[in-house]
């Protein structure tokens, strides 16, 4: 078997692991969560809104500040809904499974041992380019 094949063995394998469950069961409890989805959609249309506005040639000052308050008041509901703090969460665990992959990848591409690979430290990217050093 080649590579390609281990490594797509690999992906379904990732989507098995419980960081990759909760990151998929966080986005779909948004998706269904029909407050939320509100919230989302009145910040696209107030911040399209904003964004024509500072495009106008004779745009209007008071205008601009007044949705601009309103964007960051709706970014600021959004992020602090209990579902996007869960999703967040979850993503930000899904995303050092991720580093780790990525980190034992390229260890096995600089001729290492990718057995010997830890998880990356907070922090790391992942790539080892950028390094000072983990090992």
């Amino acid at each position: 078997m080649n590579a390609i094949e281990l490594f797509k063995k690999a992906a379904m394998a990732m989507q098995t692991d419980e960081r990759y469950l909760a990151l998929d069961a966080a986005r779909r409890a948004n998706d269904e969560d029909e407050g939320l989805q509100d919230m989302i959609g009145e910040f696209n249309l107030v911040r399209m809104d904003l964004n024509n506005e500072i495009g106008k040639s004779d745009r209007d000052e008071a205008r601009i500040a007044e949705l601009n308050v309103r964007v960051n008041q709706l970014y600021s509901d959004i992020m602090s809904h209990e579902g996007m703090i869960a999703y967040n969460k979850a993503k930000a665990d899904a995303e050092a499974m991720i580093s780790h992959i990525d980190a034992i990848i390229n260890t096995a591409m600089n001729g290492g041992d990718p057995m010997s690979v830890e998880p990356p430290a907070e922090g790391c990217t992942g790539s080892c380019s950028s390094c000072a050093g983990c090992h």
